[in-house]
């Protein structure tokens, strides 16, 4: 079964663009019904199903996807913890992709159902995050797209990169939003700076301390405190 199968409250339903109001999916998906969803690799072999979504309740992002691997390969009915970015959703055949080879998934760090690890243990985080080529402190979210190859890597992490595009509250994207804003902002304080010492006395005089913490801490307003600072007639 898929997502669409089990979308007990018509979530789904107008995701054809058949209607003119769409519905949510897939950029906002209903949690219940991703749980039982299979999971294939990129060799679209099947590696299983998504048994439990956990959250992280001080961030409020999906941490993991608990997966059974269907006891294939002998692990029996061992769990497995799955970062959340490792993951890509194939919107066309409505399932999850890991590209992990099943041989690799024999060391592949699981648990028993009735042993639940502390999932806020680091020592643990670190060891699932290096197993599947994530980066335990750059969380996000699956890439997305009608596609299962993933460029033979471990994990979704370089796919999720690359597709940025497609998903909502990449981290990444935000972080590299907040630079660019930051640059732009040092460089109108640098241009806003330049401009208030236009007053040669005020500055001839600030120019002595050889330091911007004097130039900035005991600069003068010219005559009246009318200059007119970067056009703001301040």
């Amino acid at each position: 079964m898929s997502y669409t199968d089990r979308d007990k409250y018509g979530i789904y339903q107008n995701a054809s663009g058949a209607s003119s109001s769409p519905g949510p999916g897939p950029a906002l998906m209903g949690a219940d019904t991703l749980i039982g969803d299979s999971v294939v690799n990129g060799a679209e072999e099947d590696l299983g199903d998504i048994k439990e979504i956990m959250l992280d309740m001080h961030t409020g992002q999906v941490a993991y996807a608990v997966l059974s691997f269907g006891g294939f390969l002998g692990l029996g009915q061992k769990l497995f913890a799955v970062p959340w970015n490792a993951l890509h959703l194939d919107t066309l055949n409505h399932r999850f992709v890991l590209n992990v080879e099943k041989d690799r998934l024999q060391n592949a760090p699981g648990f028993d159902p009735d042993a639940w690890p502390d999932m806020s243990d680091v020592t643990w985080a670190q060891q699932i995050h290096t197993f599947y080529g994530t980066d335990m402190q750059q969380p996000g979210a699956p890439s997305m797209g009608p596609s299962v190859a993933m460029g033979g890597m471990v994990g979704g992490g370089q796919a999720s990169g690359t597709s940025a595009g497609s998903r909502m509250g990449n981290p990444g994207n935000l972080q590299s939003g907040s630079g660019s804003t930051s640059g732009a902002s040092t460089g109108a304080s640098a241009a806003t700076g330049s401009e208030t010492g236009g007053d040669l006395g005020s500055l001839t005089g600030n120019l002595t301390g050889g330091t911007t913490g004097s130039l900035t801490g005991t600069s003068t307003p010219s005559t009246g405190g009318k200059k007119d600072i970067g056009g703001s007639g301040i």
